[in-house]
């Protein structure tokens, strides 16, 4: 694969995960131009659950076992090193994808708040994930997070050497801020509906997993370093050490 070749599959990639994050915010919202949460076709609640799980384990397990070691090892055999983090974009993007344009509704009210001052604070507090998400991957490396600087630096024949952790900024209040956002932004809604509850849930096992596995592979390359960044900081809630 030339390195023209890998450097526009890295921007590509790239620009269709900024597509698929703009139309999840807009799906949690339920304010989505293609689709909202509660919006579409209604089936069962049987059938619609079991796709509905099924589409968030693609997501969740994908995600997590392209971004262990083991897998990145063996990925590296097939593909230029430069594109494995592009690939595990490509994988997001599709899996993300499939999940908003595949996902059953079950629009049964769980809650609704009526207030309209708690309404607008959930809607604020939801934002406020939203905007976490974001910020934090501008926190170590936003463009190394998505592979670009990995592509870029192949196109100009310089080699790569990874980002170095450092605890900065919000790193040094909470272990996973992009995590915390996530949550957030999935559970700090006005009205939850059945759908937006197995969602919520869904993506938060999976949020619990991923940091578990991630913490194992940190500790294991960065040793005490790690070990001692972690007892003294919350992995999702700030000074609580867990």
């Amino acid at each position: 694969m030339s390195r023209v070749l890998v450097l526009a599959y890295g921007v590509v990639t790239y620009l269709g995960f900024l597509g698929i994050f703009a139309a999840a915010v807009a799906f949690v919202a339920n304010v989505g131009v293609v689709r909202g949460i509660d919006a579409g076709a209604q089936e069962g609640i049987g059938p619609a659950l079991s796709v509905d799980l099924a589409l968030i384990a693609l997501f969740g397990v994908s995600h997590s076992v392209m971004a262990r070691g083991w897998f990145k090892e063996r990925l590296v055999r097939v593909l230029p090193a430069a594109a494995e983090r592009s690939t595990f974009v490509l994988v997001t993007d599709l899996t993300l994808g499939l999940l908003l344009w595949q996902w059953r509704p079950m629009p049964a009210s769980v809650w609704d708040v009526e207030s309209s001052f708690a309404r607008s604070a959930l809607w604020a507090l939801s934002a406020v994930g939203v905007l976490l998400v974001v910020y934090s991957t501008y926190l170590t490396d936003h463009f190394d997070l998505f592979g670009l600087r990995q592509v870029w630096l192949h196109a100009r024949g310089r080699p790569y050497a990874p980002v170095p952790f450092q605890e900065r900024s919000l790193y040094r209040y909470v272990r996973h801020p992009m995590m915390l956002g996530i949550l957030l932004w999935f559970w700090a809604t006005p009205t939850m509906s059945v759908g937006h509850l197995v969602f919520a849930a869904g993506m938060s096992v999976y949020v619990l997993v991923g940091v578990t596995l991630e913490e194992r592979e940190l500790a294991r390359h960065l040793g005490d370093e790690y070990r001692r960044y972690r007892a003294r900081v919350g992995r999702l809630v700030p000074w609580r050490r867990a």
